[in-house]
């Protein structure tokens, strides 16, 4: 019988512990975390979301050439040596949940939404970085976590190390909500039954993916301030992912419409543009090539605008416009 008294003890402790482990703060590791995951710290509560997979974007050869170029390569360097981080090697993710009203020329309101940046850091050397630079940053623990603010934390955003793969930023309400859902507390966005169906449809193996609620007065708001938007009216979301593939750029934007007319009124207003933007094909035939690599169509609960862009045709266009500029500057 007392062969038994040791396992038994371990039974009964491992039963007893492992309640407390379960709601132990848990966040996506930098390195093997994906964007899918970071929703888990996006407060239900927002009407749009975005994510950049930067580590991915990072080693795209097209953005290894721009880094590449003098100017470019300068404010590179820069960013690294005032933050200690260098986004190649040590951002991964970038996601964030956008709140307010959307369609806002100016906010007025101060910082909102929130954005997570899921990375690689020492938290010691960018806080010291960080205190150089807002010498009169403030902090406030919550709930074991502090937050750091400037002194006008309504107009400028507040941020919170949560581990040692992520930092968030935004206004202090989204702040602390995200601290919370770390803090396995409350309802993350996935349990925002409209922007989550949304989500589900769009591509979040892109290097840039969003998913956004239009809420119907903001619509409303839009197509009275502009008439020419007034085809807009009927628009409830949309989905956007931006991709670079076999040395393409390819976009896709998908507008929610229930109406299957106003989305053909749509995709007239959109060939319209289209086809203003092809007057300027005498004057450049890169113009047309890239108008053509564009192709809007309707159905009868969206519109969809998909375009795949070489990336030799982006050079042209560059360089076409660097020389301009040089003109320009004689």
């Amino acid at each position: 019988m007392k062969k038994l008294h040791v396992p038994v003890i371990l039974l009964t402790f491992s039963l007893a512990f492992f309640p407390v482990c379960a709601k132990k703060p848990s966040a996506p590791t930098a390195g093997t975390a994906k964007a899918e995951d970071m929703l888990n710290l996006i407060p239900k509560d927002v009407n749009g979301v975005i994510a950049i997979d930067i580590h991915r974007a990072m080693s795209a050869e097209l953005i290894d050439k721009f880094l590449k170029e003098e100017k470019a390569y300068e404010n590179y360097q820069k960013l690294v040596e005032e933050t200690g981080i260098d986004p190649k090697k040590d951002i991964y993710l970038i996601v964030g949940g956008l709140t307010g009203d959307i369609a806002k020329a100016e906010k007025k309101a101060g910082a909102e939404g929130v954005f997570l940046i899921n990375l690689k850091y020492d938290k010691e050397t960018l806080l010291n970085k960080i205190k150089k630079e807002e010498a009169e940053l403030l902090e406030e623990d919550y709930n074991g976590i502090t937050i750091y603010s400037p002194p006008d934390k309504v107009k400028k955003p507040v941020g919170a190390f949560l581990d040692d793969s992520n930092i968030v930023l935004g206004s202090e309400k989204d702040v602390k909500v995200v601290i919370d859902l770390y803090q396995n507390k409350g309802e993350n966005v996935l349990a925002n039954e409209n922007l989550a169906a949304i989500i589900e449809k769009t591509n979040k193996d892109a290097l840039f993916w969003a998913a956004i609620l239009f809420p119907p007065e903001t619509m409303q708001k839009v197509s009275a301030e502009n008439p020419m938007l007034k085809t807009l009216e009927t628009v409830t979301s949309t989905s956007i992912y931006f991709d670079y593939k076999d040395k393409n750029i390819l976009a896709d934007i998908k507008v929610i419409s229930r109406d299957e007319a106003k989305n053909k009124d749509i995709v007239n207003l959109l060939n319209g543009l289209k086809a203003m933007g092809s007057m300027a094909v005498t004057e450049d035939p890169n113009i047309g090539e890239l108008l053509d690599s564009i192709e809007i169509t309707s159905s009868a609960d969206a519109v969809q605008i998909h375009a795949s862009i070489p990336e030799q045709l982006i050079e042209k266009l560059k360089k076409k416009k660097e020389k301009a500029e040089e003109v320009e500057s004689y």
